[in-house]
């Protein structure tokens, strides 16, 4: 059994587990019961000669050094363990370097990156109002009453470019006048009613035949009218 215990020793240490040392004790506690309990209470004269006191004490040696091997082995393989780790722990800081030399490889990608990105083209600002389209000229227009108090304008016939148009009366009679441009029945602007002094009237016109007149009663049918012909 001395035999049996050495070579197991080797393939039990290699294991590094506290087993072996459970089952070594297990079963030099399992002798000691069989010898105490069932072959001594049994037989009270065991051991009864020389031959059965030396298999006894051979026995009990080989349980006691198998127990105290594993003991032993048992505790190498756990201090043997303990010892391994520190040894995994003091090789994994290199990886933070790796990191480390990753993202000083990618900041500098970054920055020359950066540096070769072509640089945004301003927008031109313009300057200046765009001219806006050209409105028709207005146009200015003279007409008068008869000074000596006849019921006349001094004109029957007026011309004016499409826009605005403005006559301007000047009444020197007596009598109160005013002008009225019409487009057939309706009336599109007048002067007041006046005597003396000038007013003005201001219409916008598209081409065509318009009439101006007084609107005092009766003026008009004495001759006070006329047409405006605008292009």
């Amino acid at each position: 059994m001395h035999t049996v215990a050495v070579q197991l020793a080797p393939i039990i240490a290699a294991e590094k587990s506290k087993v072996p040392f459970y089952i070594a004790g297990g079963l030099l506690v399992a002798w000691a019961l069989f010898l105490s309990l069932v072959i001594g209470m049994r037989r009270s004269d065991f051991p009864a000669n020389v031959s059965q006191q030396r298999g006894v004490m051979a026995i009990s040696a080989v349980l006691v050094l198998v127990a105290v091997s594993m003991a032993v082995v048992t505790s190498g393989g756990a201090t043997s363990s303990e010892a391994a780790t520190p040894t995994t722990t003091q090789s994994s800081p290199s990886a933070p370097e790796t990191t480390s030399t990753a993202v000083e490889s990618t900041g500098t990608s970054s920055a020359s990156g950066g540096s070769e990105a072509p640089s945004a083209t301003k927008p031109t600002a313009t300057t200046g109002t765009p001219t806006p389209p050209s409105s028709p000229a207005a146009t200015a227009l003279k007409l008068a009453t008869n000074p000596e108090g006849q019921l006349s304008y001094d004109a029957k016939q007026l011309s004016a470019k499409a826009g605005s148009v403005t006559i301007t009366l000047t009444n020197a009679a007596p009598l109160e006048h005013n002008v009225a441009i019409a487009e057939g029945g309706k009336v599109l602007g007048a002067t007041p009613t006046f005597a003396g002094g000038s007013k003005s009237v201001t219409v916008k016109l598209k081409p065509g035949k318009y009439t101006f007149y007084c609107t005092v009663p009766g003026h008009r049918q004495a001759g006070m009218e006329g047409t405006l012909t605008v292009s």
